[in-house]
């Protein structure tokens, strides 16, 4: 027995006090959803070892909160493993950084549906508004688009997909979804078709659900279709995830600041966000000629902007003009495998301004679909800032949640050997040169900020980068 194996046995030991099966019925944890524990036509005693993986993962993951996918994904596996194995395939899946298989909260759940629904009125236009025309509630339809795959496809369709899956990650689910669409339609746009006497009978949902249950063509034909739809790539894709998940948690945090917080307690750090402030005060050039109180004043209102996750790790000075020189080389080697920094400018004028980016600025040198560098990454986290003489913060346009926003609005960060620049279209909010002693700062579209000091260009006093130790 291998040492991974040992490690699952002693989790079993520890969650049911014996490696024995039990013969009654397990209780699943509550991330499970009973109407989708699909077996995948495993045996009785197959599903009590479904059941028992999926609670040992529940005792080794508490941070999953709802994952419908997560059973029937196992069952699956236990096709063709053994129980540890298919454990430590689980885990694995779970705790992927690069790729995301496996979404393990209901707002990732959420975003993945409207993603979907995004998705398929841009690329399979035809396939979407032949649904709506039938559908009083298209949300509630696209709601139960992984259930077209993972639960009514033929077991062998679901094998050859679930197998690009575990090479490609979720987005592989979302060609699929798009590809069902455009066979879906292709076999009932017709008046005289089987499959629209199916909609005008039974409604298009369950006509849609029935079709992938009997899918009249062939694995191949599916997933050639997959990922032959015109234009759609996988960073479209992932553009369109993370808009919709940083607009659905801009409204989360909204609504539960509404609920759970006075005006007056709002924001205040806590006990380890004040000791991270006092930390960051000591190592900070740019408070030079400003007094302690109002230094102090502009990091707690600095501190309030940050994601809450991130105010509770430790902040380590990275880069500083100060103290390794004023090279863009430098820079990176120091600065860019760290995700998010912060990034603090004082002019000559002793103007304080910068921002927080929320992708590794290694992320420059990672190409498309295609094999070309991408001008532009990074997510709508990253937002601009001034600190000094005024304090203002100017979020992403897109996290008041308008779904006509163009190219313009997702220029969120853009580096190569000779500048650095953040924010763009129209403009472009900060822009560096490689000697990192000249800048400009202009009015941008992507964070519809003014420009955020009084000339416009801006000649670099200090320049200082923030990493956050174990984010």
């Amino acid at each position: 027995m291998s040492m991974g194996d040992g490690f699952y046995w002693d989790m079993v030991t520890q969650v049911f006090g014996t490696t024995d099966l039990p013969e009654k019925q397990i209780m699943l944890p509550p991330f499970v959803e009973s109407s989708h524990c699909l077996s995948h036509h495993l045996t009785r005693k197959g599903r009590g070892i479904a059941d028992r993986i999926v609670s040992v993962l529940g005792y080794a993951c508490p941070d999953i909160t709802y994952s419908p996918s997560l059973y029937p994904i196992c069952s699956l596996l236990l096709h063709f493993m053994s129980e540890e194995e298919c454990y430590h395939c689980m885990t694995s899946l779970v705790a992927a950084k690069e790729k995301m298989f496996i979404t393990q909260t209901k707002l990732l759940y959420e975003v993945t549906w409207k993603t979907v629904m995004q998705v398929a009125k841009k690329h399979v236009k035809s396939a979407a508004a032949h649904l709506a025309r039938h559908c009083s509630s298209v949300e509630k339809l696209y709601m139960d688009w992984m259930w077209w795959i993972i639960q009514d496809l033929p077991f062998n369709h679901l094998v050859r997909v679930m197998d690009c899956f575990f090479h490609e990650g979720i987005k592989v689910l979302y060609r699929v979804a798009m590809a069902l669409l455009v066979l879906f339609y292709k076999s009932s746009s017709s008046q005289s078709s089987e499959w629209n006497s199916e909609i005008l009978k039974n409604g298009v949902d369950s006509a849609l659900n029935k079709f992938c249950r009997q899918l009249p063509v062939s694995p191949s034909k599916v997933l050639r279709t997959a990922f032959s739809i015109r234009g759609l790539s996988s960073s479209y894709i992932s553009r369109v995830f993370i808009r919709t998940e940083m607009v659905l948690k801009s409204r989360h945090v909204l609504t539960t600041r509404q609920l759970c917080r006075s005006k007056s307690s709002e924001n205040l750090p806590t006990s380890q966000s004040q000791v991270n402030i006092q930390m960051m005060s000591h190592t900070l050039t740019i408070r030079e000629r400003i007094s302690e109180e109002a230094c102090n004043q502009m990091l707690l209102t600095l501190w309030s902007w940050l994601p809450v996750r991130i105010t509770m790790y430790q902040p380590i000075l990275l880069y500083t003009t100060e103290e390794h020189g004023c090279s863009l080389t430098t820079f990176y080697v120091r600065v860019e495998q760290h995700e998010p920094t912060l990034l603090m400018i004082k002019t000559c004028n002793n103007e304080v301004f910068g921002a927080y980016c929320s992708s590794r600025w290694h992320e420059r040198n990672l190409k498309d679909d295609r094999g070309q560098r991408q001008a532009y990454f990074g997510t709508g986290e990253t937002f601009l800032f001034s600190l000094y003489p005024e304090r203002a913060k100017y979020p992403w346009v897109g996290m008041d949640g308008d779904k006509h926003l163009g190219h313009g609005s997702e220029l969120f960060m853009a580096a190569d050997s000779k500048m650095i620049t953040i924010g763009g279209g129209e403009g472009q909010a900060i822009w560096m040169d490689e000697n990192i002693r000249y800048g400009k700062t202009d009015a941008c579209t992507t964070f519809n900020n003014p420009p955020l000091c009084t000339s416009g260009d801006f000649e670099i006093r200090v320049l200082e980068v923030y990493g956050f130790a174990g984010a």
